[in-house]
């Protein structure tokens, strides 16, 4: 709110300048804002990823949780006027790359009951494959 306050005054006073940089950091903490949201949906959709892929099952709670993650991505991701997207692909395997140490961390918390450490749980799975199996899932996805 203080930023459409101070923005206003640059119009009001024409320092236009002024103005148009501090329509350009908005811009950028909008967009930071976005990607923070899209991290923590990935967050958890790998968690339930790695679950699955160690547990060699899967539950109605987490294919549910799985859904409403790839649903919160996928419309966190798309820019509502200029129809593009803030994360293309390279951006999101950078993201689910980011965010796997941290999802991991849950899962070990989380599978088998929480007998595994982080370290033992990773040797279970395959880090690459479950990364590109959101990905994919990402990509692919279409509301229902």
């Amino acid at each position: 709110m203080e930023e459409l306050l101070e923005l206003r005054g640059y119009i009001e006073q024409q320092r236009y300048p002024e103005a148009l940089h501090l329509i350009e950091e908005m811009e950028e903490m909008s967009r930071e804002d976005k990607v923070n949201k899209i991290h923590s949906f990935a967050k958890v959709l790998l968690l339930h990823l790695i679950k699955q892929t160690a547990e060699k099952r899967a539950t109605r709670s987490w294919d549910y949780s799985i859904r409403n993650a790839l649903n919160n991505i996928v419309r966190t991701n798309q820019m509502r006027k200029a129809k593009g997207v803030y994360l293309n692909q390279a951006g999101l395997q950078e993201l689910l790359h980011q965010a796997y140490r941290l999802a991991l961390a849950g899962a070990a918390i989380e599978a088998f009951e929480g007998q595994y450490d982080e370290t033992e749980l990773g040797q279970m799975v395959d880090r690459q494959a479950i990364e590109e199996k959101a990905l994919s899932l990402i990509q692919n996805y279409r509301e229902e």
